[in-house]
């Protein structure tokens, strides 16, 4: 069997959903896929969820390693993935059943070297749509490429696949907490082609264990970091980012009252307003000319 898509899972004690992931894998309508399970140390049962799904389905493979981080299990995936394109799901989340059907489709008809497809934000109660392609469109421009990827705000790895034989050139940075915002970036730039894929979802859960919502000084270190690395490439290869605000923000109560609102926007700031309206102080999280 010709492997169309290597779908790469890092796992790192994701039991609570982790039945629900495969479920969404194992019955896409594309059925020549290839299902990578890196388990990343985990100390819950995801380990034995895994081996039970493998024993049911050959398209599962399990790679075991210690707990080396979501970078190091993607690129463990990457090297071994036999598919002619590869997309990654994180394991608390799930897809559409043609998911993988539309995107790989989209691809082929253009040749292209990345399709993306639509994405919803779930909450405990509703849901977001935070991408919605109106229509199947190919772009060869590399502006019109990060503005369509709407980078940075959206700047995800997994709501798109890739062609295998160009994407294995670029591995994630195996010691870093956001190793995907450079990536992303310089796969967007250098791979060829970027075709949109409507009416099929990818579907993300904010999970309060995620890399994404810590808030240690070292993930804070490594995400301005990482943020200035973008912001520099951006920079030298000439893609213009316009700034927005994004919907997370703050906020600091005295005795309920509201006393500070902090506001963040892309792609360089942080606002502070007293009462939550009243400009504060304004400040520089990124510095292209840093480095």
């Amino acid at each position: 069997m010709t492997i169309k898509v290597s779908i790469i899972i890092p796992v790192y004690n994701a039991q609570k959903y982790l039945r629900r992931c495969l479920d969404s894998l194992i019955n896409q309508t594309l059925k020549e896929i290839e299902i990578i399970c890196i388990n990343d140390g985990s100390t819950d049962n995801s380990l034995n969820i895994l081996k039970e799904y493998e024993q049911n389905d050959s398209r599962i493979i399990i790679i075991n390693q210690e707990n080396s981080g979501i970078g190091k299990a993607r690129n463990s995936g990457i090297k071994i993935a036999k598919g002619e394109y590869i997309g990654f799901v994180d394991a608390d989340d799930w897809v559409d059943k043609d998911y993988y059907e539309k995107l790989y489709n989209a691809a082929k008809k253009y040749d292209s070297d990345i399709a993306a497809g639509d994405f919803y934000r779930e909450g405990k109660i509703f849901k977001t749509k935070k991408l919605k392609h109106t229509a199947e469109e190919f772009i060869t421009d590399k502006e019109k490429i990060f503005k369509k990827a709407v980078i940075p705000r959206y700047n995800y790895v997994w709501n798109k696949i890739y062609r295998s034989s160009e994407v294995k050139k670029y591995l994630f940075d195996k010691v870093r907490y956001y190793e995907d915002i450079l990536w992303l970036c310089k796969v967007l730039f250098y791979l060829k082609g970027y075709v949109t894929v409507a009416d099929t979802f990818y579907h993300y859960i904010r999970n309060p264990k995620s890399v994404v919502t810590q808030r240690t000084s070292a993930h804070k270190a490594d995400y301005i970091k990482s943020g200035n690395e973008m912001m520099k490439f951006l920079k030298e290869n000439n893609i213009p980012i316009p700034p927005h605000k994004l919907g997370k923000k703050d906020k600091i109560k005295v005795f309920g009252i509201l006393f500070l609102k902090k506001e963040y926007y892309y792609p360089s700031k942080i606002k502070y307003k007293l009462f939550g309206f009243i400009p504060f102080i304004e400040i520089n999280l990124y510095d292209p000319d840093a480095f």
